[in-house]
This record gives C-alpha cells, sequence and structure tokens, in this order.
C-alpha cells in the first residue's frame, strides 16, 4: 500500500486565499494586481527575513523556491475568494487587480485562531511598511531576501559556518 500524498496545509487555495484577503483587507480601498500580491503574500509568511516581526511560517531550508511556485498557488486562493464575494476582481489596460469586498472585513475579524490574528498581524505590517512602495521596488527586497537565503542555503549544503 503506498503512502498518502502529503500536502502543505499553508499552501492550498484556502490559505493562499485567506493570506491574500488579509493583504486586501489591510490594504484597503487599495487594490493590488496579482504580481504584487506575490510579493506580498511572502513578506507576510516570512516577515522576519524583512526585519519585521516574527515569520508566520517556519524558516525551511529550501524557501527560496518559494518565489517560484508561489504565483499559481495565490492565483487559485484569488479565485477561490472573489467565488465567495470576498474579493472583486477589478479589469483595466494595464490586466486585472483585486480589492476586498465590504463582506471581507467582517469575515477577516470573524478569524480568532492564534494563526489567524498573527496572520493579520503580518498582512498589517506589510501593508504598512510597503504599501505605498512601488511594486518593483517590494520585488528588489523580496529578491534580495531570495538571493540571501539561496546563498545561505548553499552554504549550509556544504556545511559551512
Amino acid at each position: 500500500m503506498s503512502e498518502p500524498t502529503v500536502k502543505s496545509p499553508f499552501n492550498g487555495p484556502l490559505e493562499t486565499g485567506v493570506r491574500s484577503l488579509a493583504i486586501l483587507t489591510a490594504a484597503f480601498p487599495m487594490a493590488m494586481d496579482l504580481q504584487r500580491l506575490v510579493e506580498m503574500d511572502y513578506l507576510v509568511v516570512h516577515s522576519e527575513d524583512a526585519k519585521g516581526p516574527s515569520s508566520l511560517h517556519a524558516p525551511l531550508p529550501l524557501r527560496a523556491g518559494e518565489l517560484l511556485v508561489r504565483r499559481g498557488l495565490i492565483e487559485s486562493g484569488l479565485k477561490l475568494m472573489v467565488r465567495r464575494g470576498l474579493l472583486n476582481r477589478i479589469a483595466s489596460y494595464d490586466g486585472f487587480s483585486y480589492i476586498a469586498t465590504d463582506s471581507a472585513q467582517p469575515f477577516v475579524s470573524s478569524l480568532t485562531s492564534s494563526y489567524s490574528l498573527k496572520l493579520l498581524d503580518r498582512a498589517k505590517w506589510a501593508y504598512e511598511t510597503y504599501g505605498s512602495t512601488p511594486t518593483e521596488e517590494v520585488r528588489k527586497v523580496t529578491h534580495r531576501i531570495f538571493r540571501w537565503t539561496s546563498e545561505f542555503q548553499a552554504f549550509e549544503q556544504r556545511g559551512v559556518e
């Protein structure tokens, strides 16, 4: 008998959708496109890497690869939140953006688990810290972190301390 496949509890459509919802609720009435949400999600999950509060998730050794797969996961989560009426998708000449609906804040306020409260705190921190920063500048921050963790992991794998 084969072992069941174990999926990460933090990266399914529901989890990534709720993280995006938390970010967009903190940023309301600001709308964000998918790329901006990818960058903000990384900052929410790994806030400590950006000199913020303790990270939402443990610093796994291979997290540098997350930026490569995060976009599709977040897109699935956004679609789920749009179908549930918690986010609106807005079309423009530049593409699509997402904004929290009037139902988003009551839903987010109903989240009371320890993890959820930390998530909401990190989303607020990320918006307060990077909300007015252009997406290209935020991308530079996350890619600098990405590069640093990649280099650090290379040293760890070689046994260099």
